[in-house]
């Protein structure tokens, strides 16, 4: 059925629970752009890195953050859009462990937070979009027309990061994953600004038993009975 341009969907929730997949298919559904807004923040990290800047210096991350120039792409079918760092593609590069950690640091920075928020208002204002994140219904886009709240155990989180990183080449252990995903909810949850939780009116989805398309197919059924 026909959408509204300007509709605004929100998906967050912890660690590996799946939201980039399910936002970008949910987004194909719905016939809208697809934001990803961890990019936008692993996009700053690794430039921070490849900078040499200290992940806990917030004056120069901030710095970072109003360089760079961040944009999406569409791409193929399995990664849907490709994301471009000063005109770089970049969507395998902020997908290590090491800007994994390093986005975990920098996405505390509020110089780095103001930005970003500012650059995903500005790019759902065009459009409308499907945007998954961990603050996207708490405060990025607190009157969004639908939110929703993705959970998954840890091991379930842990191992389906696992096998992403296997498919992209890249050789971790599945303990070391577990951990990474314990360290991320500990800090996600605690954060001073955008902590993790799911905003007032989301509708909350437990995916451990779900398979992706079981999850699509909800979400899919819930945006249909808000918008009548």
């Amino acid at each position: 059925m026909p959408r509204s341009k300007k509709l605004v969907v929100t998906i967050d929730g912890p660690a590996g629970t799946g939201k980039s997949t399910v936002a970008r298919l949910l987004a194909r559904r719905l016939g809208l752009p697809w934001l990803d807004t961890g990019a936008t923040y692993r996009c700053v990290a690794l430039a921070a890195l490849r900078q040499g800047v200290d992940p806990h210096d917030l004056e120069a991350l901030a710095g970072v953050a109003g360089r760079v120039d961040v944009a999406f792409t569409p791409g193929d079918k399995r990664s849907g859009q490709r994301v471009t760092l000063d005109g770089e593609d970049v969507t395998e590069a902020v997908r290590t462990p090491e800007v994994t950690e390093a986005t975990s640091f920098v996405a505390d920075a509020p110089g780095v937070r103001a930005a970003m928020r500012a650059l995903q208002q500005r790019l759902a204002e065009r459009a409308g979009a499907v945007a998954e994140g961990r603050d996207m219904g708490t405060v990025v886009f607190p009157e969004a027309d639908v939110k929703f709240f993705l959970d998954a155990s840890p091991a379930e989180r842990a191992g389906r990061r696992f096998k992403e990183l296997l498919s992209r080449g890249i050789d971790v252990a599945l303990d070391e994953v577990l951990g990474q995903i314990k360290r991320l909810d500990e800090r996600d949850k605690s954060r001073p600004d955008g902590a993790l939780r799911p905003a007032a009116g989301a509708v909350i989805v437990d995916t451990t038993d779900m398979s992706l398309d079981e999850v699509v197919e909800t979400l899919g059924r819930a945006v249909d009975e808000k918008l009548g």
